[in-house]
């Protein structure tokens, strides 16, 4: 009878797997139900990031008329969101080692909810401005917690596609949400206030969410309440030995305890420290937040009306949720390095293409709009397979865990600050170099992208993150410990 049912079963999933990799059967299995949950729960913060960065795209161009605003004072309404988030990076580290990554949390989705209060009743551009500056800041610590926590609890082989649900069930789906919003409220009178003010909505659902998670093991490992950790590990990694883990974590806490700046610019961390800026700078220069912030102007430009490139964002936003779907299949099945070089690959010829679409003048451009989504909707789509996940993920992984708060926070501080210059001088670019030259500056740093992830990125595919310390440092456990104590 046993063997009868188990046959059928198991010939099932082998067919399935040949369509669907073996993660979506890996996070739904009994046994990781309870690290999916968590996983879920803390892209709810994510999810805030991406609505935040995309509700601003159909807002924009509405708001601006409100408050008679030209290029300069669109861009500081977008770029003061960043400028927020580039502070909220540098105090995320620290916030992170005291108050834990689940309480950092929590505080963050309060400020999303206070915040998005004030933005959707400011008076005047100036008070619009300064709630963009709180919201950024719960932005940045969001968006440097979020896959540090579910690193944390992630077992090694589904870590990788488990820190980019951030990216896919958090930010890509909070961009879609956004452009949707968008789109329904575009009939409403003061619709901006609307979209601005939806907000508060996820900012308080993560807030609730986070009180009923729990703490990572290795942040309890780093407070000396081994026990809790032990009892954590026992629901994230069933049928494994949590002690072992903890005592691996115990070892390289103790010399974390130690690590300063000093340490940090050391000949050790010298070249991890380029590659998680080097990330962070190329996943900005590429252009992504110009599509993410400015995609209804960049349709606008075709000749489109502005209630249809509201419209037309939407395919935007699903085609970037959709893709960010599929790198979340394929991170730990393919690896992250050949997903980051493809990724900077294909968004370089959709660049090239952008760029010639604009290059050829109006007359062109309003006859062929199709070709401008096209070239967008490609672009977004090879963003999301690889330079989009990869970044977070990767900043969890490569760092030594005594290091990973201050790394993880200097790569989120560039991150965000080339957020800022990208965006805010979109505008001002597109006024001097043309349509056609910023697109296609965008593509010639995409090629300066790939070139950085063949030569520096290291391959982090199903190594713990202990195993990944000893391989960068180039020391054992055993010999850290003597040396910490």
């Amino acid at each position: 009878m046993s063997a009868g049912t188990t046959v059928p079963s198991e010939r099932a999933r082998s067919g399935l797997a040949r369509i669907v990799p073996s993660f979506v059967f890996e996070i739904f299995n009994g046994d990781n139900r309870f690290v999916t949950g968590i996983a879920l729960l803390a892209a709810l913060g994510g999810m805030l990031f991406g609505f935040d960065t995309g509700v601003i795209s159909g807002a924009l161009p509405y708001l601006a008329k409100e408050f008679n605003l030209g290029s300069l004072g669109q861009s500081w309404v977008v770029g003061s969101l960043l400028l927020g988030a580039v502070v909220g990076a540098f105090i995320s580290g620290k916030l992170a080692d005291s108050l834990s990554r689940k309480w950092t949390k929590f505080v963050s989705g309060c400020i999303f909810t206070v915040g998005g209060l004030w933005s959707a009743l400011s008076p005047d551009a100036a008070s619009l401005i300064a709630s963009r500056v709180l919201l950024g800041l719960a932005v940045g610590t969001s968006s440097f917690v979020a896959p540090m926590y579910i690193a944390e609890h992630s077992p090694p082989k589904l870590r990788g596609g488990m820190t980019a649900l951030n990216q896919f069930a958090g930010i890509t789906f909070g961009i879609l949400l956004a452009y949707v919003a968008d789109f329904a409220l575009v009939g409403l009178s003061d619709n901006w206030r609307w979209m601005l003010g939806l907000e508060a909505v996820p900012g308080l659902a993560l807030a609730v969410a986070m009180v009923f998670v729990p703490h990572t093991p290795r942040w309890l490992v780093q407070q000396s309440r081994t026990d809790e950790a032990a009892h954590v590990l026992e629901r994230t990694r069933p049928g494994v030995d949590p002690r072992r883990e903890v005592r691996e974590i115990e070892h390289v806490a103790q010399a974390q305890r130690t690590f300063g700046l000093g340490q940090l610019l050391g000949p050790k961390m010298r070249l991890l420290l380029l590659v998680g800026v080097g990330l962070a700078v190329f996943q900005q220069v590429l252009g992504i937040n110009t599509v993410i912030y400015f995609g209804t102007t960049i349709l606008h430009f075709t000749g489109l009306d502005l209630s249809t490139s509201v419209g037309e964002t939407v395919f935007i936003g699903a085609v970037n949720f959709v893709f960010a779907g599929i790198a979340v299949l394929l991170i730990d099945k393919v690896g992250r390095k050949p997903l980051l070089v493809l990724s900077a690959v294909g968004c370089t010829i959709a660049l090239v293409v952008l760029g010639f679409y604009f290059y050829q003048g109006s007359s062109f451009e309003h006859a062929n709009a199709g070709i401008a989504l096209g070239a967008l909707l490609g672009y977004l789509a090879f963003f999301e397979l690889g330079l989009g996940p990869v970044f977070w993920v990767m900043i969890a992984e490569i760092y030594p865990l005594r290091s990973r708060p201050k790394a993880m926070a200097v790569a989120t501080m560039f991150n965000w600050g080339f957020n800022f210059l990208v965006s805010y001088y979109f505008l001002q670019m597109t006024d001097l170099l043309g349509k056609a030259g910023t697109f296609w500056l965008y593509a010639g740093l995409g090629v300066c992208a790939a070139v950085f992830f063949v030569v520096f990125v290291p391959e982090t595919r199903e190594r713990s993150l202990e195993q990944i310390e000893r391989d960068v440092t180039g020391r054992s456990l055993e010999e850290e410990a003597p040396e910490a104590a």
